[in-house]
């Protein structure tokens, strides 16, 4: 079995090292961009991916024995975008991402901490304290103060959970109906205005695809009640920026949140970096940790070799 390895920052040192220890008859090797094909004429079984570039993908697409592609991160969008290079060469060959592998927890660490921040006006406290500033603010009312969820995955169903524990009003969005106890569940694109119109925090949790890439506009922002607050923990192209600056300065918009961006990391001339309502964080919200990502890929892989089914392969028109 041979096991191809590729990471855009070039870390793949340790996960060499993990798959040698869970699957000791396997060769694993690493792709390089400019380098000599790693696999040779013999190709490869399985790919082990984060963020390929073009070129790696059109070699895979000449292995006429892969068996699956695996994407270390629960997004897939890096690796469908390439849709003509995976749809020619390889349109049978599954694309498998990570399930939870610890994402969860850390996921619902972030966005629980962030919500707290807003609720408790911590964020507005921090600014007083910069000024010298000592001045007690009115709390918020819990009962009002709604926290809405866009992407009832794994993650957003982790994150719901965790919030459920304070005691705040919870709603959640996703393509199709889903059902989660202490939570007002909303469904299809019909649905979203009246999901945005009750949200006083809103965590956007969605897949990138075409239909969710510039969701959040200027019409859907608007359709959040004065005051409200953002998070984005899942890709930046969900968010038209100029829209959220403005609406930021304005003042429909409390403030924002954001860990994920258009272009990682963050250039040094972008607006958001001049507004003190939004805070930046560089994508730390949830790292894909390799012990658990090394053994569920390793178990998955296994079930293939058996003819047994796995979890989370992505539907290709779905995007996720």
């Amino acid at each position: 079995m041979r096991i191809l390895i590729y990471r855009a920052d070039g870390q793949t040192a340790p996960w060499v090292t993990e798959f040698a220890a869970v699957l000791p008859r396997a060769e694993v090797l690493v792709w390089r961009e400019g380098a000599h094909d790693a696999g040779g004429d013999a190709g490869y079984d399985y790919a082990v991916l984060w963020a390929p570039p073009a070129a790696l993908l059109d070699q895979l697409a000449q292995t006429v024995q892969l068996k699956a592609i695996f994407v270390t991160g629960a997004g897939v969008d890096a690796v469908l975008n390439a849709g003509a290079t995976l749809g020619a060469g390889l349109p049978d060959v599954p694309i498998i991402r990570l399930g939870d592998a610890g994402m969860a927890l850390q996921m619902a660490e972030y966005v629980v901490h962030v919500v707290l921040r807003y609720f408790r006006r911590f964020d507005e406290y921090e600014q007083q304290a910069r000024g010298g500033v000592w001045a007690p603010l009115p709390p918020h009312d819990k009962t009002q103060f709604t926290i809405g969820v866009l992407g009832m995955g794994v993650l957003g169903r982790g994150v719901l959970a965790a919030l459920g524990h304070f005691g705040f009003p919870l709603r959640g969005w996703s393509r199709t109906h889903k059902q989660i106890d202490g939570v007002d569940c909303y469904a299809g694109t019909e649905s979203l205005g009246a999901f945005l119109a009750g949200t006083r925090v809103l965590v956007c949790m969605l897949p990138l695809t075409p239909q969710t890439s510039n969701l959040l506009d200027r019409t859907r922002l608007l359709q959040l009640p004065r005051g409200a607050c953002l998070i984005n923990v899942a890709r930046g192209a969900h968010i038209a920026e100029p829209d959220l600056v403005a609406l930021i300065r304005s003042g429909h918009l409390a403030g924002a949140t954001l860990d994920v961006f258009r272009h990682e990391p963050l250039p040094a001339p972008h607006p958001f970096w001049d507004e003190p309502r939004i805070t930046i964080t560089p994508h730390i919200s949830a790292r894909t940790v390799l012990h658990d990502s090394v053994r569920q890929i390793a178990g998955k892989i296994n079930a293939l070799e058996n003819g047994a089914p796995v979890a989370d392969v992505v539907d290709r028109i779905l995007g996720y």
